[in-house]
């Protein structure tokens, strides 16, 4: 049961066509000829069949064509009969390349093929190709050369312009794929089978849209993890909505929360064509940076000072070279060379002196990659240079990038490089722009590895008494809460905010504020205005009664002339912060669609939409999380020792920003919030002014499922008893699960590793390791049974250890009501009812899930396994693809 499901699709061993009458092949359209003739002439391995709709017999007489796929290219109004006919000869896929099919048709096509049980490539789709089986199933040109990459378009266009372009440019692909729009199989499905194709190196994807943000999250994520990733996203729109309630609606937008998640998925975004592949062919290096130091070597002056510029226009640092480094170099480069931010060594510069500088710098801990630039000179020799660096790129254990200027004298030279694996471009620009993606995506897959929980291990918050508050709201038909209610929802969750009183007329305002202390500030409280200031609606530093008085009857006056409609409740007076060396930041909250709730962080005030200050996350955070956000926001160079002020209590302002995260996961009638500002010193951080937009809590948001990123199930941990009086733990696994997994594996008998993986593997490739232990707790679960052994260290004194000794996992079959689950303990622990306790813990998860069935393969010869299968409850059956096997299913 490892076979992908997608398997009778894109790696089929039979194949019957539906492509009109049975020879008539001169009166079909020219891309319907051209098809069948890409399907016969590349030597496809597997069977192929022609079948005609208007043909007359038995099914029975159809039985010798099943196949796996059907490829239907048909006019619109025979399309539904072909797939028909398919589903009844059994066919387990089906390719519609038939464009222009109308929406209801569309719809009528996709019921059939859920009767049949066929997963649906289309229609308006191209169709696939798989050049290492030489099968071309599209429209969209020529069979493609064999090659490490896959392609995933969205487009059929943008899909035949990257196979032209590619045929000119010598790069292959071991999939390309063109969905259709009304497709049943979609993106994350095609995502989540090239993440377990092994001809598939590094995966290209060129999107507009999604319809499931948890989904495609899920499989991005998952192929991220196993492989690199590069997303081209069209469509970017203009941020920012006019009936935005919040700054931080208002000056969002969706294409940056695409950026937001495909960063937090580990993939790398790109923005043009060229782009795409540029780093696709850095990504597919064995040398991949893990920082943004990138030093530059060139011939000339000019092409490395672009290269610098460009470098700090993208964030990156210009590495130098340490004194040591310098001293050593020098002696080795032409007299005139210059070794400052960029290693100029002039015209004179030879291959003896590209090698010298290259590998100096490879031998510096400061640098994180190198960027070769040649530029033709009269009677240089290009090819030379060429074979130097390749040569030495191969001993300098560091990603080398080259770019050699000019055209016509310089084609050998980039052949050379390409035959050397060395990405190699023609403009500087280009080149730091490759390294820049690439840079990131090293960055990405850091964020790709946290898990965080829906609560941290601060103070549990009252989450209770803040639905009570917002219920509370919502049944007086409000959604926008006031000052005060906002901020005793912050202090559910303990985020720090400025004491704050409501005010009704001016006598109550002088002398709440001789109550709070002076200096004050006061604010205008109307569920009807979001931004105070725009109405001359917040007052500071007043420091007496009759300023507090005169403040309060002007502000009620202009207030009411600026929006004579608006509701005012009175006036709040709060202290002033009292935060000499404060810095204002803010922490807004919006909702996309379709990502759902999404965190921003920047530089807070009154102009924060002006200054377009903003860093964003997908929710959930943990402290990794949160100050990565902060780093990304233009506001956080002035965080440290700035203009004589002391460095802020970074951790203050990570926990704030935790809070709103454990909010969000609690809270999905969140729908906008803002913080703004907040005042951060070196004492700590405190919110002065808030806004908070809610709303009803969908049906689905029960198990976090408002958010496009499941949080760590931290409540299905349970501490069992072992025979003996010992204690395990039972707990999902985390991705720092990896070593443990794998000495686990490794400590299994030659029979236990054959019983659970039906091979005989001595350890889990790096890979496997990796898809195991970084998994989306939506659609698959995998529960660890941990026990802590304490032994003497080596210098005698007793140390703690854990290990996995037992592992249950579930993955959710694509009819989403079903599931396979795999179970292995450890030999040392077996008879101990390990298994049977992680078998029902595995099942009530899945029950959770609301899925109907779990379902598993046992080998016949595993008669320990079968008996525990029954004794759970399973029934056990034969296994007709493989009498090996028995297939054992529990209705949950």
């Amino acid at each position: 049961m490892d076979r992908h499901f997608l398997t009778p699709l894109f790696s089929p061993q039979s194949i019957v066509v539906f492509a009109g009458p049975s020879g008539a092949a001169e009166s079909l359209p020219e891309p319907t000829r051209l098809l069948l003739q890409e399907l016969q002439d590349h030597g496809f391995a597997g069977q192929l069949n022609f079948l005609d709709i208007e043909m007359t017999g038995t099914l029975a007489e159809l039985a010798h064509s099943r196949a796996d796929l059907a490829i239907i290219a048909l006019p619109p109004g025979q399309i539904a009969a072909a797939l028909e006919i398919a589903g009844r000869i059994r066919c387990r896929a089906a390719l519609v390349l038939s464009t222009g099919v109308p929406g209801n048709d569309c719809a009528e096509l996709l019921a059939i093929a859920r009767r049949y049980g066929v997963h649906l490539l289309g229609p308006n789709s191209l169709g696939f190709q798989r050049p290492h089986l030489k099968l071309n199933a599209s429209v969209a040109g020529p069979l493609a050369a064999p090659g490490p990459l896959a392609l995933v378009s969205q487009s059929g266009a943008l899909t035949a312009s990257i196979l032209d372009w590619a045929a000119r440019n010598g790069v292959g692909f071991s999939t390309v794929v063109s969905l259709g729009f009304n497709s049943a199989v979609d993106l994350p499905q095609v995502l989540d089978f090239l993440a377990n194709d092994q001809g598939t190196q590094s995966i290209l994807v060129y999107m507009e849209g999604i319809h499931h943000a948890r989904r495609f999250m899920s499989a991005l994520r998952a192929a991220a993890y196993t492989k690199p990733v590069v997303v081209m996203k069209g469509g970017r729109k203009p941020a920012g909505s006019k009936a935005a309630l919040t700054h931080s609606a208002a000056i969002v937008g969706s294409d940056e929360v695409f950026e937001a998640a495909f960063r937090r998925a580990g993939a790398v975004r790109v923005h043009s064509f060229s782009q795409l592949f540029s780093a696709a062919k850095c990504l597919t290096s064995r040398y991949r940076p893990v920082g943004k130091r990138l030093a530059l070597i060139t011939n000339g002056g000019g092409p490395g000072v672009l290269a610098a510029d460009w470098a700090n226009d993208l964030g990156l640092e210009v590495a130098r070279l340490s004194d040591a480094g310098r001293a050593a170099l020098a002696p080795r480069l032409p007299a005139h060379a210059t070794l400052d931010a960029v290693i100029d060594m002039g015209e004179e510069a030879g291959a003896e002196h590209y090698s010298a500088a290259l590998l100096a710098c490879a031998q510096e801990s400061q640098v994180d990659g190198m960027l070769v630039i040649y530029s033709p000179k009269r009677g240089s020799q290009p090819e030379a240079v060429a074979g130097a660096v390749g040569e030495a790129s191969q001993r300098a254990g560091k990603l080398v990038l080259t770019c050699w200027m000019g055209d016509r004298s310089m084609g050998v030279a980039r052949e050379t490089l390409n035959k050397a694996t060395i990405p190699s471009f023609r403009t500087p620009e280009a080149a730091v722009d490759a390294f820049n993606n690439i840079a990131s995506f090293y960055q990405n897959q850091q964020l790709l590895q946290q898990t965080p929980t829906p609560l941290t291990e601060m103070n549990r918050p009252d989450t209770e008494g803040a639905r009570l508050l917002i219920e509370g709201v919502l049944t007086e038909r409000r959604k926008v809460l006031t000052e005060m209610e906002s901020k005793a929802l912050l202090a559910a969750f303990h985020i720090p905010v400025t004491r704050t009183m409501l005010a009704r007329s001016a006598s109550e305002a002088m002398l709440i504020a001789s109550q709070l202390g002076y200096p004050v500030a006061l604010k205008i409280d109307s569920p009807d205005i979001s931004h105070k200031s725009d109405v001359h609606g917040v007052v500071l530093n007043l420091v007496s009664a009759t300023q507090v008085r005169d403040a309060f009857n002007d502000m009620r006056a202009s207030v009411a002339r600026a929006m004579p409609s608006a509701r005012i409740n009175g006036v709040t007076i709060q202290p002033m912060s009292g935060k000499r060396h404060g810095r204002e930041v803010y922490v807004g909250l919006t909702t996309d669609d379709p990502f759902g709730p999404v965190i921003t962080f920047g530089a807070g005030g009154t102009m924060i939409e002006l200054i377009n200050d903003r860093a964003m996350e997908l929710p959930p955070l943990n402290q990794f999380l949160a100050r990565r956000l902060i780093e990304r926001a233009r506001v956080a160079e002035s965080l440290g020792e700035w203009r004589g002020l002391p460095e802020v209590n970074w951790e203050a302002l990570e926990q704030v920003l935790l809070r709103v995260s454990e909010m969000v996961c609690e809270l999905p009638h969140l729908r906008e919030m803002d913080l703004n500002p907040i005042i951060v010193d070196e004492h700590g951080a405190v919110a002065v002014d808030a806004r908070i937009v809610v709303d009803h809590a969908p049906p689905s948001a029960r198990d976090y499922n408002h958010l496009a990123i499941l949080p760590y199930p931290t409540s299905y941990e349970r501490e069992w008893p072992m025979r003996g009086g010992d204690l395990y733990t039972i707990r999902p696994i985390r991705p720092d699960d990896a070593d443990m997994l794998q000495a686990f594996v490794r400590s299994m008998s030659q029979e236990s590793r054959y019983f659970r993986f039906a091979s005989a593997m001595q350890e889990l490739p790096a890979r496997t390791l990796a898809r195991f232990t970084l998994i989306d707790y939506d659609r698959e679960m995998a529960l660890v049974a941990v026990h802590r052994e304490r032994r003497a260290g080596a210098d005698g004194q007793m140390v703690g250890r854990e290990r996995i000794i037992g592992v249950s996992r579930y993955v959710t079959n694509p009819d989403q009501t079903t599931c396979e689950f795999s179970l292995a303990v450890s030999d040392e622990f077996k008879g101990q009812g390990l298994g049977s306790r992680l078998m029902l813990s595995i099942m009530e998860f899945a029950r959770s899930k609301g899925l109907v069935d779990i379902e598993g393969l046992v080998l016949a010869n595993n008669d320990n396994m079968l008996r525990l299968m029954r004794s759970l409850g399973f029934s056990v059956r034969s296994f007709p693809e493989d009498p090996d096997f028995k297939l054992v299913v529990k209705a949950l």
